[in-house]
């Protein structure tokens, strides 16, 4: 059994926190700041996904070509991604390079130089990366959905911005945006792997000696859930129809967490699940199809996503519609409740084999407070649900009145005639508004956490 994590608290409010994996010789280190789209105001949105691309952009001490270079030169990873309610910089590296990765990392964190001339060129690539998003509606629908499920509430609103938002903010309103956020209370440093506690601690301290102090940014307020479904649909002229149900989940500390997963695998998270099965394996309807769940502070969505040719969305849909019912009526058999449980206890076990993963674990516990299980504490927690368990989270959370639809293809007709199976799921008193805008065979399809952007 590996060591277990230890967590220190330096004086300034930052938290350190590793597990020592002795059998490797790399280390896994992330800086993560409490900073993300959720907490962002209307006038800020894409202020956190901008400030995560101008860490890379120099420091007083490192040009940014010599960032690249260092790292380069050490044959470590190095990247960043930007959530709904987080923002980690992070990298892998061999242990004998983990003093100098820290070094670079902390000064990039703590003390990026946000000039002018950096933010004119940095600006643009973003422009370009939210036009690449604009022209990929398999990614965007989830967006849209977002919209759908949560209104106007910053949660609906996509990671990477608004255009108008990212083009119009000058330096010293993104310099003023960071400072209020990148506050050593509100950022944890997490490593996995082959390192020495107490030595990166010290290095930490020493690296943030000269950081100002400050009060973390008031916590996001939720959502109020009220059960309010809406239909959003962009016309765009795509060869499939991309198409998502959800509706608001759960919490991230809810204890019924790990009863949603196994949940949501037999639903549509593995390729032995009930819609990859039904929509794909018996009738070709789709190539892509998988349910999904995300958990946020106070609040959490659950859903699910199908990609298909227009002539195959009415069809497809009614499937849909039928294992919707289905589930709520029988979301397991005693036979789907134990092949969900061994399936979701081993892709845990074997993705915490990993210290980029268990590191990505570390940072995000430890800075949301959630409390940091063993593995065996977990598998006994998976291990402990039960059919009434799924059943109760069925009928909760999939009932027709909590579920919105999105989606993104070229006639809102065959949208709309496409939702009819569902009945009082997406059904309307009043025109459903138009929003204007623009594998492996045998592998599992992809479970949908939160979407991040680099």
């Amino acid at each position: 059994m590996l060591e277990e994590h230890r967590i220190t608290e330096l004086d300034s409010g930052v938290r350190v926190v590793t597990e020592r994996m002795p059998s490797v010789r790399s280390v896994a280190l992330g800086f993560w700041i409490g900073t993300g789209s959720a907490g962002e105001a209307e006038p800020e949105a894409g202020l956190s996904h901008l400030i995560e691309h101008m860490l890379f952009r120099g420091t007083a001490r490192f040009e940014s070509v010599e960032i690249d270079q260092i790292f380069d030169g050490m044959g470590a990873e190095l990247n960043a991604g930007t959530g709904k309610e987080t923002t980690s910089v992070y990298s892998r590296v061999l242990d004998v390079h983990l003093e100098r990765a820290l070094d670079v990392l902390a000064d990039m964190v703590w003390r990026p130089r946000f000039a002018q001339s950096d933010l004119d060129n940095e600006r643009e690539i973003v422009l370009e990366e939210i036009a690449m998003y604009e022209d990929d509606p398999q990614d965007k629908v989830f967006d849209v959905l977002g919209e759908a499920v949560f209104g106007s509430h910053p949660l609906g609103r996509a990671i990477i911005g608004r255009a108008d938002v990212v083009a119009g903010t000058p330096a010293e309103g993104l310099r003023s945006f960071y400072d209020a956020r990148y506050v050593p209370g509100n950022i944890v440093v997490a490593a996995a792997g082959s390192l020495e506690h107490d030595a990166l601690v010290e290095q930490i301290a020493a690296a943030e000696a000269a950081r100002a102090t400050g009060p973390a940014p008031a916590a996001v307020v939720p959502p109020v859930d009220e059960l309010e479904r809406r239909i959003r649909f962009i016309e765009k002229d795509t060869e499939q129809y991309h198409l998502c149900l959800g509706g608001p989940g759960i919490p991230r500390d809810d204890d019924r967490r790990f009863a949603l997963r196994v949940l949501d695998n037999i639903l549509g998270g593995s390729s032995s699940s009930r819609l990859f099965q039904e929509v794909r394996e018996k009738r070709g309807l789709a190539y892509s199809v998988y349910s999904f769940q995300s958990l946020y502070a106070g609040t959490g969505q659950v859903g699910m996503y199908l990609g298909t040719r227009p002539d195959n969305v009415g069809h497809a849909m009614a499937v849909v519609a039928d294992e919707l019912e289905r589930f709520r009526v029988e979301p397991a058999t005693p036979e789907e409740l134990d092949r969900s449980k061994d399936n979701v206890k081993g892709r845990l076990v074997l993705a915490l084999e990993s210290t980029t993963a268990r590191m990505n674990r570390l940072g995000s516990s430890v800075l949301a407070g959630l409390p940091l299980l063993s593995v065996d504490e977990m598998v006994e927690r998976i291990d402990a649900v039960k059919l009434e368990d799924l059943e109760a989270l069925a009928h909760e959370l999939f009932v027709p009145e909590r579920l919105s639809a999105a989606g993104i293809g070229a006639d809102r007709s065959v949208f709309d005639a496409a939702l009819e199976p569902l009945g009082a799921a997406t059904r309307s008193e009043s025109p459903w508004p138009a929003r204007q805008g623009a594998g492996d065979r045998r592998s599992a399809p992809p479970s949908r956490a939160p979407m991040t952007w680099s």
